[in-house]
């Protein structure tokens, strides 16, 4: 245990909680991670043990959509995850010092525990001009990465802008904007990629490694394979509308109301890995094509750059491998026309058998 900090129980137990609510939330914490209860006791006794995290913050190029995303979880409260869960000494965005106290507690917290703390990076460092498009504390940003990555035991790259450059790397990346796992080549990297990422996917990812003492399963890209593991496609209520070829042609036309596919106004469903369709935003309560706007695929390497948002895919699989959208629709259609033509066809020989039975 690294000593001078609480364990995760002794400030539940500060706090007024009894040993009966402790372990319902130990079970509830098993639940959301999709596990067994059989994890339980191995939950609780994490909580009992290890002390809380250590989270140094930082932030580079970027918009603080990931921290605006972050402190609107719900599962767990942003509250629980910062007050409880993890120790969050070092945030420029959220904490109340600033200046050469700021830096002044980032150096302490990095001397203290050295190989023990969880680095966090929104944003990317510019290369270019030595640095000088991102300054904290009058020192390029990327300078300060390197130092505090020095000592991290791991890192979570916050968002498509950490992950793999975002806007800030748009062609033609005047200011070369970097991801981290590019500039930081000897530590453990999470990727949790999205523009920004669902607030329950970053703190489910804090949850895991508190739970576990470590890494979550990644999968070839480095990101957490319990949440981008499937396609939004996979899971998306509207896809029985994609199988069916029936589409929304323009967002004001009849298939749009009546909640059709958005596959040919744009979607990037079905080449795009995240939790949306599932874990969906703002407490469960929807995710943008549940909204009526297609998947613009801001949690795939690369999505700025690839095109018009409202450019369909090509080439999507239907119901079979080889099948694409259009060819779903066509037979769809195809087999549709085919029942009415056999339709026709028996309704006319009746009708000639009947005419033939009166002649005589």
């Amino acid at each position: 245990m690294i000593a001078g900090l609480e364990t995760f129980y002794d400030v539940m137990r500060r706090q007024g909680i009894t040993r009966r609510s402790f372990i319902k939330y130990c079970s509830l914490t098993a639940a959301a991670l999709g596990l067994g209860p059989e994890f339980v006791p191995q939950i609780a006794s994490a909580m009992e043990t290890k002390p809380r995290l250590p989270v140094l913050w930082l932030h580079g190029l970027e918009c603080t959509c990931c921290s605006e995303s972050f402190i609107r979880s719900a599962h767990p409260l942003v509250k629980d995850v910062v007050l409880s869960m993890i120790s969050l000494d070092y945030d420029d965005t959220l904490m109340a010092s600033a200046g050469h106290q700021a830096e002044a507690i980032l150096d302490e917290v990095m001397e203290k525990y050295h190989g023990n703390y969880i680095l966090a990076v929104e944003g990317n460092p510019p290369l270019n001009e030595d640095g000088m498009y991102c300054i904290i504390g009058g020192k390029p940003f990327v300078e300060q990465l390197k130092k505090v990555a020095s000592g991290a035991k791991a890192i979570i790259s916050w968002g498509s802008c950490a992950s793999y450059g975002c806007v800030q790397a748009a062609r033609p990346n005047p200011t070369q904007a970097t991801p981290v796992h590019k500039v930081i080549l000897d530590k453990p990297i999470i990727k949790v990629p999205g523009c920004p990422p669902i607030a329950e996917v970053m703190t489910g990812v804090i949850t895991y490694m508190l739970t576990f003492d470590r890494l979550p399963e990644l999968d070839r890209q480095g990101r957490p394979k319990m949440f981008y593991s499937q396609r939004i496609h996979d899971k998306c209520y509207r896809r029985p509308h994609f199988d069916a070829g029936q589409y929304v042609e323009s967002f004001d036309d009849e298939g749009a109301r009546k909640g059709y596919c958005l596959y040919k106004v744009g979607c990037k469903g079905p080449t795009t890995y995240n939790a949306c369709s599932t874990v969906r935003w703002n407490d469960g309560v929807s995710f943008p094509i549940q909204s009526g706007h297609g998947c613009i695929g801001c949690s795939e390497d690369g999505f700025w750059d690839k095109g018009s948002w409202y450019a369909r895919l090509q080439n999507v699989g239907g119901f079979g491998i080889e099948a694409s959208a259009d060819k779903v629709g066509m037979v769809a259609a195809g087999a549709v026309g085919a029942g009415l033509a056999a339709h026709a066809a028996i309704s006319a020989l009746s009708r000639a058998r009947y005419k033939g039975d009166d002649a005589q």
